[in-house]
């Protein structure tokens, strides 16, 4: 797709009655073409029982649609549902122009926004591996001979042998270079484990407002916009909570129904952070008419990729657009707060969430009090910098009288660094 002028789209959402349930949504359609940088020309709607196996819609509409993509001189056309290669061949010859079906344009978007080293691997994959189901029947002119020796192939190798041996080779190189980068993240996340420093995995349907809050909670100035799959790439910031303790927001790319199964697979390393989390921030657009719908999808590929049952906090997002909606925390029948309502674009309800997470990461507060010599000044520094400190007076004799409170996992972290220390400045009560 280029970069320097829009594609004209013409979008075709076929609904078939026969499996209501399934069909996909066309309201997402126009928005995902509008993240692609699409101009959408015009949209054909139509209702069938069941898929026509040769163009998926019927031949008359099939004569509409190649109408339509010539009055609007259209350079592409997408599908809101599934295309078989043999379909996108057979329409495109049809209509005269490209063809692809929502995944493809899922894939797309994805490579567009994709930044880190690691993302650009992943979405090449789920590429390569969406391509090669269409080596098989998708283009006739690939079946002809290609004679030669050498390295490009011997006498006789059809040039459809050859473009998927390549392809699979890349597939096999990919792989390697992703397991590297899984090396080096299994040793981030193991070192994280071993501080016990809690994880807070930001999901959530995409254009709920995940990056928006991680921006808002961590300053971290993630790219947000009122689009889909605005970020790709995961994200983690280290937070020192007000209320003492130390965690770690990782934002994560938003979830959206029927996520390609190849992006599934190809984001496994990414998603190992949603599996390992800690705490789930389950971020839901609280103004969209979709609401349930779309909660119903993130838990499908919650439990998908293995983190169902991960403990979560739903936060209810962009109550600023309702003003019947105030900052406000629910709890279930134990008492445990399960959903907050919040604004990431105003900060409304930011300190309630704050407070919540204390709360849910909270293990273990200990509460001392500690006497520390005029020559423990950088001590004293890092119970300050983890937010621990309740209380500061001075003694007679120059001394620092510091009343701590924190989660006994950084204190002993702390006094472990100083070499103990801090155990022989603790007040005892005699």
């Amino acid at each position: 797709m280029s970069n320097t002028e829009q594609l004209r789209v013409v979008l075709v959402h076929s609904e078939i009655l026969s499996n209501a349930d399934e069909c996909e949504d066309l309201s997402e359609l126009r928005l995902l073409a509008v993240s692609a940088d699409l101009e959408i020309c015009d949209v054909m709607v139509c209702r069938r029982n069941l898929p026509n196996p040769r163009f998926f819609i019927g031949s008359g509409k099939i004569d509409e649609l190649k109408t339509l993509t010539a009055a609007v001189s259209a350079d592409l056309v997408i599908f809101n549902n599934p295309l078989s290669p043999a379909q996108e061949r057979n329409i495109s010859r049809e209509v005269g122009c490209k063809v692809i079906d929502r995944t493809a344009l899922i894939l797309e978007i994805f490579a567009q926004r994709a930044r880190t080293y690691e993302g650009k691997l992943q979405v090449e994959l789920a590429q390569l591996k969406y391509k090669s189901t269409r080596l098989v029947r998708g283009w006739t002119h690939l079946e002809r001979q290609k004679g030669g020796f050498g390295l490009r192939g011997g006498p006789g190798e059809k040039q459809l042998e050859l473009d998927r041996r390549e392809l699979n080779e890349r597939i096999f190189v990919i792989k390697k270079e992703l397991e590297k980068v899984e090396v080096q993240r299994e040793s981030g996340r193991k070192s994280r484990q071993k501080r016990e420093i809690p994880v807070l995995s930001l999901v959530g349907y995409t254009n709920a407002g995940k990056s928006t809050l991680f921006n808002r909670l961590t300053d971290a100035g993630v790219y947000a916009a009122d689009q889909l799959f605005a970020t790709l790439d995961p994200t983690l910031r280290k937070y020192d909570l007000p209320q003492g303790g130390t965690v770690i927001f990782a934002d994560t790319v938003g979830f959206i129904r029927h996520l390609p199964h190849d992006l599934v697979a190809a984001f496994k390393a990414t998603l190992q952070e949603t599996r390992d989390a800690s705490l789930l921030l389950h971020v839901v657009d609280a103004c969209d008419d979709r609401m349930q719908d779309n909660i119903e999808q993130v838990n499908l590929v919650l439990e998908e990729i293995g983190a169902g049952g991960v403990p979560r906090l739903t936060v209810y997002n962009k109550i600023d657009l309702n003003e019947n909606l105030t900052p406000h925390a629910e709890y279930d029948g134990s008492g445990r707060p399960c959903a907050v309502w919040v604004s990431a674009s105003t900060g409304s309800g930011i300190e309630l969430l704050l407070q919540i997470v204390t709360e849910l990461t909270r293990k273990n507060i200990v509460e001392l009090q500690l006497l520390l010599p005029v020559s423990a000044g950088r001590i004293r520094a890092e119970f300050y910098r983890l937010h621990a400190v309740v209380g500061d007076e001075y003694t007679d004799s120059g001394e620092n009288l510091l009343s701590v409170r924190m989660p006994e996992a950084d204190f002993n972290q702390l006094n472990k660094r100083n070499c103990n220390v801090l155990d022989n400045y603790i007040l005892r009560d005699e």
